[in-house]
């Protein structure tokens, strides 16, 4: 699930310092689960600009809605009738969440309130440790479903490298090396050989921006 967490208060405020009337959009999808961007989180932070404004004497109102999912279409449409009454937006979702708001009302300012980390597991209320970065080249099924490239340092799709020590990573010794994981997990499951199995350097066709497709759905698009 996307994590994130929310930008410091005076990177917001000198971003809409300017308007008068401003929209905090929040997500009651992935952002809402982590804590960071739900119903909850937005009345907390507009409860925090407005006060922030008010000490200053700055004529500023900021209110709140939260919907669905803002990265779907069929959610934001309630927003149509609302959102021309506004002088800019701040959102509460991930990036995809704020990009698609941004595009669906480009007349209008929008805002991240909400810096997007990681997809991640919940390890606790509010403790969140990312295990995927969305590479679009998977590899998990050949190393024990542990994740070279975020639990790796150095992101190695064949280790381990040459600075593992007791099983400890040398960019940070509290961790343990991922590779060392690897193998112990494959060890586990007697198939120790797939790391042996070198896999060739990613060519970064993720850097790109990407158009997913499920593949029950190809037929619906692909004449398009």
């Amino acid at each position: 699930m996307v994590k994130g967490k929310v930008k410091p208060l005076e990177e917001i405020t000198e971003s809409i310092k300017k308007y008068k009337k401003v929209l905090n959009i929040g997500c009651g999808g992935c952002v809402s689960v982590c804590l960071a961007g739900g119903q909850r989180e937005v009345i907390a932070l507009n409860e925090e600009l407005n006060l922030f404004f008010k000490n200053r004497n700055i004529d500023i109102l900021i209110e709140g809605y939260t919907v669905e999912r803002p990265c779907n279409n069929q959610y934001l449409i309630e927003l149509d009738e609302i959102i021309p009454s506004y002088d800019c937006l701040i959102s509460m979702a991930c990036g995809a969440g704020v990009q698609h708001i941004a595009e669906r009302y480009p007349d209008k300012p929008v805002f991240p309130a909400l810096d997007t980390i990681a997809i991640g597991i919940d390890r606790d209320v509010g403790l969140y440790e990312e295990r995927c970065r969305a590479c679009g080249e998977c590899v998990i099924g050949y190393t024990g479903g542990v994740c070279p490239v975020t639990r790796c340092a150095k992101g190695l799709y064949n280790g381990p490298c040459g600075g593992v020590l007791k099983d400890k990573c040398e960019v940070n010794a509290d961790n343990y090396c991922a590779w060392v994981m690897i193998y112990n997990r494959l060890k586990e499951q007697d198939r120790i050989e797939d790391i042996i199995n070198v896999r060739p350097a990613t060519d970064w066709r993720n850097q790109v921006q990407r158009t997913i497709v499920q593949k029950k759905y190809e037929h619906r698009y692909n004449k398009r």
